[in-house]
């Protein structure tokens, strides 16, 4: 390995961070540029939605690493900044503020963002997404007791906002063109434990329409929807989902389909470029797909990953899908992957209306997933589970609903 290599990391969130990191407890010594288009140092978007709009969370405990680590460990951050455009073939970078970079690898870590509510009156004050730190200051400053909060889109954002906003005293409405809240990720029967959780504290849905317009003066007052109904609006939160940044892999040619396409070392067409986090569309060597997750635990794992691969070793990306949410006094963790299309079957171990449970998911008598309903500690014994369902294992519905057999004698 020599000191002169020169690798890029082109978005400072988390998987960027967490790659610059892995590159030097490897032993890379050359040189580490990481990118960053907000000023803020790298960090970490749980706390987000969670702590930081509860107050049960620090700011600064959302950062990856403390101001000095950068320096202690030779990585140039240039926060404010951006990746404008690749030459592959040169394998140079232009910078935002016109530097010119040249790059043995670069890492395309350039995260996701918020979808836009494509209505009349989006441009009005008070209109807002969660993506950045700042974001979640201005919906700090926004909700308060008594604020009247239209949250736009029923999914793990819009529904943690919701959470956190009850708990501050606003009101709240979600407005869906689903049936359910979360439908399309748990299916209605594990969608109807989260509707059942929102509605005991005091959340108004409104099902099976949309956002026709937004009406005010300076800021928001009325949510229009679809339906003829006009909610009364001191802020509105648009939640509908991210898109994955691509640009920069468009303007490179790398190839594109809901992300950036890459292998299971995480490497794109161009054996220089790799990419991680949200942005990556993974050939997952367990699920035999294609993948994209936009989960923390995704960008926490795949920058160690990349970094590895980027240093040649022979590594891949084998992690289950994993998400987390708190809401109110319901903890969840979520481990696995059901794939699209399938004919799932739910199975319920423990109390599902009074709130402590796991649900399987089982495709054709396999676990394909598992959440765990404030139940802790059983993480790793569902993802055994899910690994030895891809193997072809399958188990008995009523072992699996039955508390009395231990997790770990289901598949036997």
């Amino acid at each position: 390995m020599t000191v002169d290599r020169t690798f890029v990391i082109a978005g400072a969130g988390l998987a960027g961070a967490k790659a610059a990191e892995t590159l030097r407890a490897e032993g890379f010594t050359g040189r580490i540029l990481l990118i960053g288009t907000e000023d803020e140092r790298p960090y970490e978007r749980p706390p987000l939605s969670k702590g930081l709009l509860l107050g049960t969370a620090d700011r600064a405990d959302a950062f990856v690493h403390d101001p000095a680590w950068y320096g202690e460990n030779d990585v140039e951050l240039r926060t404010g900044t951006t990746v404008g455009a690749i030459d592959p073939e040169k394998r140079r970078v232009r910078l935002s503020d016109g530097d010119e970079l040249t790059y043995d690898r670069l890492l395309l870590s350039t995260g996701a963002s918020p979808r836009p509510l494509a209505v009349p009156g989006v441009g009005l004050g008070n209109v807002l997404t969660l993506r950045t730190l700042a974001d979640s200051d201005r919906i700090s400053a926004a909700v308060r007791a008594g604020t009247r909060l239209v949250i736009v889109g029923s999914g793990w954002i819009g529904l943690e906002v919701a959470a956190a906003a009850r708990g501050r005293g606003a009101e709240v409405t979600v407005v869906t063109p689903d049936a359910l809240p979360l439908r399309n990720v748990l299916g209605d029967r594990m969608a109807q434990v989260f509707l059942r959780l929102h509605r005991d504290q005091g959340v108004d849905f409104r099902f099976g329409t949309q956002v026709r317009e937004l009406r005010g003066d300076v800021d928001v007052s009325q949510v229009v929807l679809t339906d003829g109904t006009v909610v009364p609006a001191d802020a509105v939160l648009v939640a509908i989902g991210v898109t994955p940044n691509t640009g920069l892999a468009d303007q490179a040619r790398l190839p594109v389909d809901n992300g950036v396409l890459v292998d299971r070392r995480l490497r794109t067409a161009d054996p220089d470029i790799f990419a991680a986090g949200d942005v990556a569309n993974i050939d997952h060597p367990l699920l035999g797909a294609r993948i994209r997750v936009e989960h923390w635990a995704t960008a926490l794992n795949t920058g160690p990953v990349a970094a590895r691969a980027m240093l040649g070793q022979d590594v891949e990306w084998d992690h289950l899908p994993y998400f987390f949410t708190d809401q109110y006094d319901l903890g969840m963790e979520y481990a696995g992957w059901v794939p699209p299309g399938a004919a799932a079957e739910v199975v319920v171990r423990g109390d599902e209306q009074g709130g402590e449970f796991i649900a399987f998911w089982t495709v054709d008598g396999r676990i394909a997933a598992g959440m765990n309903v404030n139940v802790w500690d059983v993480t790793d014994q569902i993802q055994d589970l899910v690994r030895a369902g891809l193997r072809g294992v399958r188990v008995d519905p009523a072992r699996l609903a039955d508390p009395d057999v231990p997790l770990s004698e289901v598949g036997t």
